[in-house]
């Protein structure tokens, strides 16, 4: 069993002056996702459905598409949005949202062609079996590996079993080659009492998912309820939990959810978050721009208003964390970096930020 490593009010943080940001550009509305077309111009996603170039050189904002048949009640409306790994031969970009569906919210994935700074040939991917009246955790987040396979994660919609139900999309992440087919080698495939889409199990709303090519290694951070959030490092067909086992407390007492914190069989988180940070991001940096956090998890936070850096040892075990940028209140909710190593981060009041230092 993994040694954990628990984070919470005991632990004595760096925070870092707001100095060491610079304020490039406020959109007036919640950016979701990011990612690079290249290294001065970022593609964004709004919670609206509007989906946006910014020129990083020129600080100019230009909206190339607004989504239809979006459902955005609680935390439904577009989602993550990154660019394919071929980019520049297939000039493809993914991105997931939440479909409306004779009003019941759907996380779908779906793609476009990027062409002459537009978005042409819109197209679902898959709209999952991920059926629910609540209007909460959607999830979700997209990777990619070093062979090119495609993961999105899914939150359980707010019915906790759906976690353990391998006959619904919710509460797993998924995965998939880059033409939207299902791989032959997914853990599932030949399961008839399961969707062969599914890679992993057992989650409650994940949206952070980073693919660390160096280590080769898929990582994740998730929502618990009231503690517990956690980050995992994911595997195939594994379990995670949800809501067998927890971390966190129910909302309505101060009472374990499930049947403790661990079980045979369920993999185990390597950090857990309590209090909870309301986690929304996630990247392993490895950039030259701040060489001394080269293979850090830096995982952004909403409810804690902060970005975790956290520094791990071959073993997965945490060697050190801070916490930066708190004193700029905001929720931190999308974190990107560049070929350069440059970092550049999202905020639910509008905002995005450049990283210009991570020291003290």
């Amino acid at each position: 069993m993994k040694k954990l490593v628990f984070i919470g009010c005991f632990i004595f943080f760096t925070i870092l002056n707001a100095s060491n940001v610079e304020k490039v550009l406020n959109t007036k509305s919640i950016v979701w996702g990011m990612d690079f077309l290249d290294d001065k111009k970022l593609i964004l996603s709004f919670k609206s459905g509007q989906i946006a170039l910014l020129d990083l050189n020129t600080k100019k904002l230009k909206v190339i598409k607004q989504l239809n048949n979006l459902y955005t009640k609680g935390q439904g409306g577009l989602l993550d949005i990154k660019v394919s790994p071929n980019f520049k031969k297939d000039k493809t970009v993914f991105f997931t949202y939440v479909k409306n569906e004779k009003d019941i919210g759907l996380t779908t994935l779906a793609k476009a062609t990027f062409e002459n700074d537009s978005l042409q040939e819109l197209k679902d991917i898959l709209v999952t079996n991920s059926y629910s009246s609540t209007t909460r955790h959607f999830g979700s987040r997209i990777a990619f590996d070093n062979k090119n396979y495609l993961y999105f994660s899914i939150g359980d919609r707010g019915i906790r079993n759906n976690s353990q139900n391998l006959r619904t999309h919710s509460g797993k992440i998924l995965r998939l080659n880059l033409d939207g087919t299902i791989p032959l080698s997914n853990p599932f495939i030949k399961n008839k009492n399961a969707l062969a889409e599914i890679y992993s199990y057992g989650h409650r709303n994940p949206q952070g998912l980073f693919y660390d090519k160096k280590r080769e290694v898929l990582f994740s951070n998730e929502h618990g309820p009231k503690g517990g959030d956690e980050i995992n490092i994911i595997k195939k067909a594994s379990n995670y939990g949800w809501p067998i086992v927890s971390y966190g407390k129910e909302y309505w007492a101060p009472i374990q959810v499930g049947e403790g914190n661990s079980k045979e069989g369920v993999a185990e988180p390597i950090v857990v978050f309590t209090p909870s940070i309301a986690p929304s991001s996630l990247l392993v940096y490895n950039g030259k721009k701040f060489k001394e956090f080269e293979g850090y998890l830096f995982s952004s936070a909403l409810i804690m208003t902060h970005l975790n850096l956290i520094k791990i040892d071959n073993d997965f075990k945490i060697i050190e964390e801070k916490r930066v940028f708190k004193e700029l209140k905001e929720r931190i909710r999308s974190l990107v970096q560049n070929s350069k190593g440059d970092l550049y981060f999202s905020t639910d009041n509008g905002n995005i930020y450049k990283v210009l230092s991570l020291k003290n």
